[in-house]
């Protein structure tokens, strides 16, 4: 496609479907077979294809909306249910009795808070405050793993923004030939594209500070997954603490646990199976933190007074708990906020970096004894 944007005829060729099928898979995907559809979403990707909004009858190629899309952070088999388990049917429910009972509602009625999207939800929500301050409606799309849908996402909006996924680098690049898009927690390399991204580092050397300083532990492990970026950055940040605190600092994680693919924790199991806990478990993440405290309560390991736990994002839910939880907070409504701030910015050339500072948290998690701070 070299010289040229893509068109519907090159998707047609490249799925071996007809041009009315790829209309349908975009603007009709109902009534669509999935496997068709499928096969068109991913043709539309292997070629950068982005159905563009005045071929759905829109003026000037503009819809005046904004949207939003995640990976990994919505998973058509919620966590928790075992291989072979299907979410929440509603199409199967019988709407019209007097209550719809529980049992009927099956598995996939609730999410654990390992499997909710918190961190997402909180920056939707700024997102969201932020467009309707401006007059623009929001599209919120989301891909499991191949991303191909997010095509489709913009070929609704005139700006994405995305969280970062297995799936996104490569799409972004191709989105962003046609519209500005904005990146959360990505690496800020030089690339045309917008990056929105809290001071992961700068926050993980706060904390660590605090661990060591005020509690006086020196031996800290980190919980999680190294795969995100945002989650390698704060375990970069924690061993530059520790090395220019003079401490031993870990050449790994204690645990890579994603809670993408099952929260397993087998590193924290085995510290606890060995008797031979460190001072504390610094979690990559809150929803990370809430499952290890989960695990050592149902070990018998106390929180605080046998080992301090840590989170790093900030959300509602670890306020909540028997053990509130301490963490590094970040500005989640914010970087909402500024994202829309950066799609609507239609004269700026390149792509602009903006890194949003952090706050420490301290509650009792960590063994501090004073009242939360909000």
């Amino acid at each position: 496609m070299a010289g040229r944007r893509p068109t519907v005829y090159d998707v047609a060729r490249q799925a071996g479907v007809s041009i009315a099928t790829v209309s349908f898979a975009f603007r009709r995907p109902a009534e669509v077979r999935a496997e068709t559809r499928e096969a068109v979403l991913r043709a539309a990707q292997e070629i950068g294809y982005v159905p563009s909004a005045s071929a759905r009858g829109l003026a000037q190629r503009r819809t005046g909306a904004l949207g939003l899309h995640s990976f990994e952070y919505l998973l058509d088999r919620p966590q928790g249910l075992t291989e072979g388990a299907v979410p929440l049917q509603v199409a199967d429910l019988d709407l019209d009795q007097d209550v719809v009972s529980w049992d009927q509602l099956g598995p996939g009625a609730v999410s654990g808070p390992a499997a909710f999207p918190l961190y997402v939800d909180e920056v939707q929500r700024g997102f969201e405050l932020e467009a309707r301050r401006h007059g623009r409606p929001v599209l919120v799309g989301r891909s499991a793993e191949s991303g191909g849908d997010v095509t489709e996402t913009a070929g609704r909006v005139d700006g994405l923004a995305i969280f970062p996924g297995r799936a996104a680098e490569r799409l972004v690049r191709e989105v962003r030939l046609h519209m500005p898009v904005v990146v959360f927690g990505s690496p800020p390399d030089d690339d045309p594209h917008h990056h929105v991204l809290a001071d992961n580092r700068g926050g993980a050397r706060e904390l660590v500070r605090h661990l060591v300083t005020v509690h006086g532990l020196s031996d800290l492990a980190f919980v999680g997954s190294q795969a995100p970026w945002d989650l390698r950055e704060r375990f970069f940040g924690m061993r530059g603490e520790l090395e220019a605190l003079g401490l031993p600092a870990p050449d790994e994680v204690c645990d890579d646990t994603d809670l993408v693919d099952g929260a397993t924790f087998d590193g924290v199991r085995a510290l606890v199976t060995s008797g031979r806990l460190p001072h504390a478990l610094v979690c990559g993440s809150d929803q990370v933190a809430l499952a290890v405290l989960e695990l050592l309560a149902r070990e018998g390991v106390r929180v605080p007074e046998d080992i301090a736990v840590t989170g790093f994002d900030g959300i509602l839910a670890g306020r909540l708990g028997a053990v509130p939880l301490t963490t590094v907070a970040q500005p989640m409504e914010a970087m909402g906020r500024v994202a829309v701030h950066l799609l609507m910015g239609a004269g700026d050339e390149g792509g602009r970096v903006v890194r949003l500072g952090t706050r420490l948290q301290v509650r009792r998690s960590c063994g501090c004894s004073r009242p939360p701070t909000s």
